[in-house]
């Protein structure tokens, strides 16, 4: 079931009541409506995958209590890391089985031999790589003594299922949202209307730019042979644009779905797109899976080690890991490592993290040497990712050395320039928006509250209206990170 669906607008409202007026005495009841409803909200793709989630939750649930009382070294090591290996197992056959084998016939074919092996017709669980990280964090958090394991299974079910972050997160720790399940919830109007506030923006973003970012740059890359440099220097500027807008979209719906039920879930973009450096834009972009990886993977890989070169040998395999965890195809690996190496850059001269706040923080504009890496840094992460657009490593590495050529200098052209003006009008509204919102957890959180009244309602009405015209242009468009 897809946020920007009539289904979901139908689902939620349904849910909302039940949740509110006819479960809210029981908390059991509550939390069992609230696995009920995210395995429907699942299972309205394809009810066959639930039994995944179930397994897993199972699976995990029993494996905490057993660790938690486990005091063998040897024996709690063996229950982690059947939690791991199954885990990850059920992730690498659905996601990369048929990646590996053609890499592998690719390799073997290389040498002048030749082998015969089929691939499988493998449809890929959406959601597997967000809640897979989900339910290991939390068996790995109870190894470690970081979270006592829980003796309620529906509450456990729930924190795993919750449907808001089911299939493209954010990728929720146990420790923070796990004890919301233990504690009876009450109804917040002002905390209803921030949430819905929050889906508003979100919605906007996603059915407004995204969506339609997507119809130029799918014409730009599917034609790119045919095309300037510049034209496809804006291809690569509005994808970048289309998978922020995408995906914290989507985070900004399903934090925002949250607060309606009585929820916090984390943060998952900070206005990257301000960010000094590319250090600074990786803590602000997606940071539920880059802290997950910083926590999980690079931390242990240090051993205490803090060294320049540890890090840097940390940073080429987290990133690497991090691209292929973005999808079976080299062109995701080649990203993750070309944006290791842009760190790697900023690491080798440096021994301390720069830029840890807000960029221009209390001020109306920012300085000409703020602007500049500003601007600079967008690039390099729009450049880097062609790769994660293009449909092979040829493709990229092409696209990348049409656009370096002479052709920079010509005019762009379009096949449809006033969709191009359209929504160059909205990514600037989304822009100064996001600027003047970016020290609050969401553009528009507090923006508007010391206008009049009718102002403020015509602008949130004028969104609405947006929303449902490119909503009804573009019909139910998946997300970009279902895939993932």
């Amino acid at each position: 079931m897809l946020f920007n669906s009539i289904d979901f607008a139908i689902f939620l409202p349904i849910v909302f009541i039940l949740y509110w007026f006819a479960t809210n005495k029981n908390l059991k009841i509550q939390n069992a409506l609230i696995v009920a409803s995210s395995y429907l909200f699942y299972g309205w793709w394809d009810w066959r995958f639930l039994s995944l989630i179930l397994f897993s939750t199972a699976l995990d649930f029993i494996i905490g209590l057993k660790i938690s009382k486990q005091y063998n070294p040897v024996k709690r090591k063996v229950l982690l890391w059947t939690s791991i290996i199954v885990n990850l197992g059920f992730l690498g056959f659905f996601k990369y089985y048929n990646f590996f084998v053609d890499s592998f016939v690719s390799a073997y074919s290389f040498f002048g031999n030749e082998i015969n092996t089929g691939t499988l017709n493998i449809i890929l669980p959406v959601g597997i790589s967000f809640y897979t990280f989900q339910t290991l964090s939390y068996t790995l958090d109870i190894n470690k003594g970081k979270l006592k394991p829980t003796d309620d299974f529906i509450a456990f079910a729930a924190f795993v299922s919750f449907f808001p972050q089911l299939v493209a997160g954010p990728i929720e720790r146990a420790r923070n949202l796990l004890p919301q399940f233990y504690n009876q919830r009450t109804f917040d109007y002002s905390k209803a209307v921030d949430g819905m506030r929050q889906i508003i923006w979100g919605l906007f973003k996603k059915v407004a730019i995204a969506d339609s970012c997507a119809t130029i740059v799918n014409s730009i890359f599917s034609n790119s042979p045919d095309l300037s440099g510049s034209t496809l220097y804006i291809g690569a500027v509005l994808f970048i644009i289309q998978i922020y807008c995408d995906f914290s979209g989507y985070s900004d719906i399903a934090i925002g779905t949250a607060r309606l039920f009585g929820f916090n879930l984390r943060q998952n973009f900070a206005y990257p797109f301000f960010a000094r450096d590319m250090a600074e834009l990786w803590r602000r972009w997606h940071i539920s899976l880059t802290t997950w990886f910083r926590d999980y993977i690079f931390i242990p890989l240090s051993n205490s080690k803090t060294g320049k070169y540890i890090r840097i040998q940390n940073t080429i395999i987290v990133f690497g890991i991090s691209g292929l965890w973005h999808g079976a195809n080299w062109t995701f690996i080649i990203w993750g490592l070309l944006n290791a190496l842009l760190l790697v850059i900023l690491l080798l001269p440096k021994k301390k993290i720069n830029h840890p706040g807000i960029v221009a923080k209390g001020k109306v504009f920012p300085s000409f040497i703020d602007a500049g890496k500003i601007f600079l840094t967008f690039n390099q992460f729009a450049l880097s990712g062609v790769f994660f657009r293009a449909e092979n490593v040829n493709h990229g590495i092409q696209y990348l050395s049409d656009i370096f050529s002479s052709s920079f200098f010509n005019i762009p052209v379009f096949y449809d320039s006033g969709l191009v003006i359209t929504v160059s009008a909205y990514i600037v509204i989304l822009f100064v928006v996001e600027w003047f919102g970016r020290e609050e957890e969401y553009a528009i959180a507090k923006i508007g509250f010391t206008w009049p009244r009718w102002t403020r309602h015509l602008a949130y009405y004028s969104l609405f209206v947006i929303i449902i015209y490119f909503a009804l242009a573009n019909t139910d468009v998946d997300f970009v990170y279902f895939q993932f």
